[in-house]
């Protein structure tokens, strides 16, 4: 069975809470759950963990790498606006990357407009809430019959 390891940065431990005008009031819990579902049905193991913390993200990325996994979805949360290392990470592996936004951060701040990540990931599924993790696992799912970059 194809694993995609799904991996989530800072605040989103916080999902349903912060901000929900922004984010939401799903919980990222409602979220993860819905996505198990979905990947059963897809016939996928999935992997999701949380850290607020950009090292576990690195290493986390580095494990999916050596795991072999179909793909990761990566929602980084603000480090998506920050992180070099994230962006290395990304680079050193071989497995896809889809990264994910809840929001739609060209409609926000201007300092959320760059992504480090976006030009190294696969693809970018921004802006539909917990929608956007669906649309990446389908895209995950995709990889199975060589879908293209």
């Amino acid at each position: 069975m194809s694993l995609v390891c799904v991996l989530n940065g800072p605040n989103l431990n916080r999902l349903g809470q912060r901000q929900p005008e922004i984010y939401g009031t799903e919980s990222l819990d409602q979220i993860i759950t819905q996505l198990h579902a979905r990947a059963e049905a897809l016939g996928l193991a999935l992997d999701a963990r949380q850290s607020n913390h950009e090292g576990h993200l690195v290493d986390w990325l580095h494990e999916a790498g050596d795991r072999g996994a179909l793909a990761v979805i990566l929602n980084a949360g603000a480090l998506a606006h920050s992180s070099i290392a994230l962006r290395d990470a990304i680079l050193s592996i071989s497995t896809p990357v889809i990264e994910v936004h809840l929001s739609n951060p060209a409609a926000r701040e201007g300092f959320r407009h760059q992504s480090h990540i976006a030009p190294v990931a696969w693809g970018v599924i921004q802006g539909f809430g917990g929608l956007s993790y669906m649309l990446a696992l389908d895209a995950a799912a995709s990889l199975r019959q060589g879908a293209a970059r």
